[in-house]
């Protein structure tokens, strides 16, 4: 009797109908990294256009939900309304505009369920590198797992795992640390068994995930104290959006979800263009905000009044002045120094003040890393990303049928993930119809370079030598506006002066 899993008789002997095992590679048509925000959107919109075509989705990680899936310290919440972050295709319906991250996670995995999206997500496969190959118009994708190194194929790449590295956040040099008796943490290494309550907690920064922690751990520890260098922008939000109840009650649901998506996209981006072009009057409109949050008399000029106009750095955003509340109530206080070292007994900083801590949490930031890390290579070449020209903000330069997602600083991420998506899809619909099986973008006419990203935050400093840059116009520059970009993702030509097709 032959052996079904070999086409072989039992003594060995080759059989009538045995056939060598196919060893090539799997191919599929798509391949999307990563399984957060940006690739569940992006898998959905390609199961959505795209029905036909073969698509699987590979996770490093055990679960869904990317970002919010990664960070679990206290108080996680987006610094985004949700009525923007949530999915177009979805609409975000929960009560919070600043939603916790257990809940944008579970928003992200029901969303893939919905979708059938859950069903394509490989865990455990980390992409390491990919090669693309012309003569036969497709992609080879080295991918590690525990059960050892697979190799898969694709004619199409879309990387959706963001910027930033999964293994560990930025610390800098903290001088006289293995003297100090407690504990530091950083905020994306969080560890579940860290309690604390009644404990004198020091926070190092200012960013989003600074003035998130501090009302969160105010709550039971015995202390907190925000240390930073200098302020951030701080604004506070309504927790629950009042203009989205009314016109929850006004309007039927499907005029009701994206009158308040836009009303918000509107709002944000008349706050960007007002910090713009009129600094000093959104300077003045944020302090008021802050002053009267805080007791008389408190020192915002030293606090809560940064060096650098609105929107040079991200505004950090609070729900009902949480973090306004936790200082005035005492329990909480924020001190602008530096360290000058660790003590046994917590952190002097550089005017000689002591401050006790028995958990010190470095809120300082993140390390950036283009297109998830992976080694490319185009016809044998390296593919050197920080030499590349971002095209549209979404594709390389020299480097032919790859994607990748980097969303809006000035606004929801998912706002721009989810234009790339739907223009990934017109690019393979023009494809289809058109018989290609290829497109590159090419640099542009000029040698001007602009950064990929227009932040001066500290990590986005740090980083920027490693980013793809940008050219002086567009297509090869995507400026922070979701209305003009919408335009032309939506509406703009596919084959454009900026991408050749093969």
């Amino acid at each position: 009797m032959a052996d079904a899993a070999t086409g072989s008789d039992a003594d060995g002997a080759a059989g009538p109908d045995s056939r060598p095992p196919d060893r090539r590679p799997e191919h599929l048509d798509v391949l999307v990294v990563g399984a957060g925000l940006s690739g569940v959107g992006a898998a959905c919109r390609l199961r959505t256009a795209h029905p036909g075509r073969s698509l699987a989705v590979l996770e490093a990680r055990d679960a869904i939900g990317g970002t919010w899936d990664l960070f679990r310290y206290p108080g996680v919440r987006s610094d985004s309304d949700m009525h923007t972050l949530g999915y177009a295709f979805r609409p975000w319906r929960g009560d919070k505009a600043l939603a916790d991250g257990d809940s944008i996670r579970e928003y992200v995995v029901e969303t893939a369920r919905a979708y059938g999206v859950d069903r394509l997500v490989r865990f455990g496969h980390r992409v390491v590198g990919a090669s693309w190959s012309g003569a036969d118009a497709r992609w080879t994708v080295r991918v590690r797992r525990a059960a050892g190194e697979a190799v898969l194929t694709c004619s199409f790449l879309y990387i959706c795992s963001g910027y930033y590295s999964y293994e560990a956040g930025y610390t800098p040099d903290l001088p006289g640390v293995e003297s100090f008796a407690g504990t530091v943490v950083h905020p994306q290494a969080w560890p579940a068994d860290l309690d604390c309550t009644g404990k004198r907690v020091v926070v190092l920064g200012s960013g989003a995930t600074a003035v998130t922690l501090v009302p969160a751990l105010a709550g039971t520890a015995a202390h907190v104290t925000m240390l930073q260098r200098s302020p951030t922008w701080v604004l506070s939000l309504p927790g629950r959006d009042p203009a989205a109840r009314l016109l929850r009650r006004a309007l039927p649901q499907r005029a009701a979800d994206p009158a308040i998506r836009w009303k918000n996209i509107l709002a944000a981006q008349l706050q960007y263009a007002v910090s713009r072009r009129r600094p000093e009057l959104m300077k003045s409109l944020l302090l008021k905000g802050v002053r009267a949050q805080l007791p008389a008399g408190y020192d915002v000029a030293t606090h809560f009044t940064p060096r650098y106009a609105p929107w040079d750095e991200r505004l950090c955003f609070v729900p009902d002045g949480d973090l306004f509340r936790a200082v005035a109530s005492g329990r909480a206080s924020v001190v602008t120094d530096t360290v000058d070292t660790f003590v046994p007994e917590g952190v002097r900083t550089s005017s000689g003040q002591v401050l006790p801590a028995d958990v010190v949490v470095t809120a300082t930031g993140l390390v950036l890393l283009p297109v998830g890390g992976i080694a490319l290579s185009v016809d044998g070449e390296p593919v050197d990303v920080a030499q590349t020209v971002a095209y549209k903000a979404m594709m390389l330069t020299g480097v032919p049928n790859l994607a990748f997602t980097v969303g809006y600083t000035n606004a929801s991420w998912t706002l721009k993930a989810d234009l790339v998506a739907e223009y990934v899809c017109r690019l393979l619909t023009h494809m289809d119809r058109e018989g290609l099986r290829s497109v590159v973008p090419v640099p542009p006419p000029t040698d001007e370079r602009l950064p990929l990203l227009d932040l001066r935050s500290g990590y986005v400093r740090r980083g920027l030598d490693v980013l793809p840059k940008q050219g002086p116009r567009a297509p090869w520059r995507v400026h922070q506006n979701y209305v003009r970009d919408r335009v032309m993702f939506r509406r703009g030509r596919v084959d454009d002066e900026g991408v050749r097709f093969g």
